[in-house]
């Protein structure tokens, strides 16, 4: 197990470049199983959870060749059906939640799939039901063998249908995507998810030949083809890694550039951050962070406290709240956190607490944040990563404290973060991997 050894207190300065996105890799390398011909995808992030998924690929017969830093071809031309049955697939499918989203391409392709219940974040209850309810309803029969926990899917044929999705699941929604355009007839999805990662992976779909209409909203048409051809595709920069810029540059006092954010898929994202107070400016598709200055939150226009929830996109997205709670502890004003998705996502804070942070946990669910206004240095102490976020929204934590920090369990920080230390090293910070 390796660990960062952080001397916060630094001022960072300069450009840094987004890797591309984490959460779109895992669907679009997934959907390089719908065909047998050549798929080539860029700018894919060299970072443990999408490892895990192209060496899983690997291993059920998918030929992977890099072809250059971030690009890679995969062609799924011979799959090996058995290898999904054995207890290899079963100990690396389970440690990484993206393998779920192998189950639509090859329900869809070869009428078959299983899976072991997936790993990931130990962040609360991430249920199963809406992936397979949509596989459901698609014509497939879902069955859970509780000796071998893995859990199948099987159809002679799918069937297009209407699918009234009871969340707006991204991964549910990719799934049964993936499974419906190849399906007979029309399929419709209401209440689909609407993620920029999840248009992308559409309009991958539809260069393969998929008839995909609706993209971008939560009403999606699919009209079923026979089949699919290979294609390029460009993974988006990573979303949640912006903003865990801007709140590292704003907790550091320093003023850095982040080139290339494609400013128009963020969302609200930028909007958010400006409500703290934080002074962002754009500029040629890269974001400049005056994070030298002192940052106020905003009130509501009635007086009230800010809250700051996440919510299905075009809402601000659950995998932020981490890091714009960290952002808020050095900001004049308070603000009220509201984790709604997930109950544990915020058990990180009592080690914000012990660096002399001032929160108050009042749930599971929410965190009031009362900003030090500067008035007070976050103190180093040595602490755990429990998460991918929570883990890097103590790294920017222990950058702008006084004194020499410790995070242990770095490996949750490197599943989402591509050499995060020697990124930020090379705009001043210092952290070393030990």
């Amino acid at each position: 197990m390796h660990s960062f050894e952080i001397q916060g207190g630094y001022t960072l300065s300069g450009e840094i470049t987004p890797q591309g996105a984490k959460n779109e890799a895992l669907q679009v390398i997934c959907a390089t199983l719908l065909t047998e011909e050549l798929i080539v995808i860029r700018n894919i992030p060299d970072i443990i959870d999408v490892n895990n998924l192209i060496n899983l690929l690997s291993d059920l017969g998918v030929t992977i060749r890099r072809l250059s830093k971030g690009t890679f071809s995969f062609q799924a031309g011979k799959i090996n059906l058995d290898y999904i049955h054995s207890s290899d697939f079963r100990k690396k499918a389970s440690r990484l939640r993206g393998s779920v989203m192998i189950v639509g391409p090859l329900l869809a392709r070869f009428k078959q799939a299983f899976i072991p219940k997936p790993g990931g974040d130990k962040i609360g209850r991430r249920r199963l039901d809406t992936h397979f309810l949509g596989l459901q309803k698609l014509g497939a029969n879902f069955n859970y063998d509780s000796q071998s926990g893995f859990y199948g899917v099987s159809a002679q044929e799918l069937n297009g249908c209407y699918i009234l999705m009871d969340e707006a699941s991204v991964t549910g929604t990719a799934n049964i995507v993936m499974a419906a355009i190849m399906a007979k007839g029309k399929t419709t999805i209401y209440n689909a998810a609407c993620e920029p990662y999840l248009q992308q992976l559409c309009k991958m779909l539809n260069n393969m030949g998929a008839k995909i209409e609706g993209i971008g909203s939560n009403l999606l048409t699919i009209e079923g083809v026979t089949r699919l051809s290979g294609c390029e595709h460009e993974l988006l920069p990573d979303m949640i890694e912006i903003g865990s810029f801007i709140a590292m540059a704003a907790m550091t006092q320093s003023n850095i550039v982040i080139k290339n954010v494609q400013y128009k898929q963020l969302g609200i994202i930028p909007e958010v951050f400006k409500k703290l107070g934080i002074n962002l400016s754009i500029k040629d598709d890269n974001i400049t962070v005056h994070g030298n200055q002192s940052y106020s939150v905003e009130n509501f226009i009635d007086g009230s406290i800010l809250t700051i929830s996440d919510a299905p996109w075009p809402g601000f997205s659950p995998d932020l709240l981490s890091v714009v709670l960290v952002a808020a502890v050095q900001a004049q004003g308070s603000v009220l956190i509201h984790q709604k998705m997930f109950e544990s996502r915020l058990f990180f804070v009592d080690k914000l607490i012990d660096m002399g942070a001032q929160i108050i946990l009042c749930d599971p669910h929410r965190a009031t944040v009362i900003g030090l206004n500067r008035q007070n240095n976050l103190k180093a102490i040595e602490m755990t990563s429990p998460d991918i976020r929570a883990g890097v929204a103590l790294l920017i934590a222990a950058l702008s404290a006084d004194g020499k920090s410790i995070i242990h369990n770095i490996e949750q920080i490197d599943r989402g973060y591509q050499n995060i230390d020697i990124r930020l090293n090379s705009i001043g910070a210092k952290i070393n991997r030990i």
